[in-house]
């Protein structure tokens, strides 16, 4: 074989890696014009946005604000006898109450150390 057939036979294999790569892109590239369409007429179809007196609306009283209260736990009744065993219509719905001290316990400097920090901790 001469060296002309071996320059012809990489030059045709170059053409095909290239004719290859271009389809291989052509059909990515239309992939993904489909899934766009797609997308597009699925959203078509869907129901249509609200229209701005249609949005959820402030109460005339104005924005609801949060309420804080200090809770106090709940005990758990105790069975009457030990063999005997508590059922769910037997306990209360809740498992705190509402706090008769409804002041925010304070923070004191020097009575704690938070986790790591190498003070004395509750003193």
């Amino acid at each position: 074989m001469s060296t002309a057939t071996f320059e012809l036979a990489a030059a045709s294999g170059d053409v095909l890696n290239v004719l290859a790569a271009f389809v291989g892109g052509l059909i990515i590239a239309g992939g993904l014009v489909w899934a766009v369409l797609l997308g597009v007429k699925l959203g078509d179809e869907e129901s249509p946005r609200p229209r701005p007196e249609e949005q959820p609306q402030l109460p005339t009283t104005g924005a609801v604000r949060e309420m804080r209260e200090m809770r106090e736990a709940e005990e758990v009744p105790v069975a009457a006898d030990e063999t005997e065993r508590l059922m769910p219509y037997q306990l209360r719905h809740s498992g705190t109450r509402r706090g008769e001290d409804q002041q925010r316990q304070r923070w004191l400097p020097g009575s704690s150390g938070s986790f790591g920090s190498g003070g004395l901790g509750h003193t």
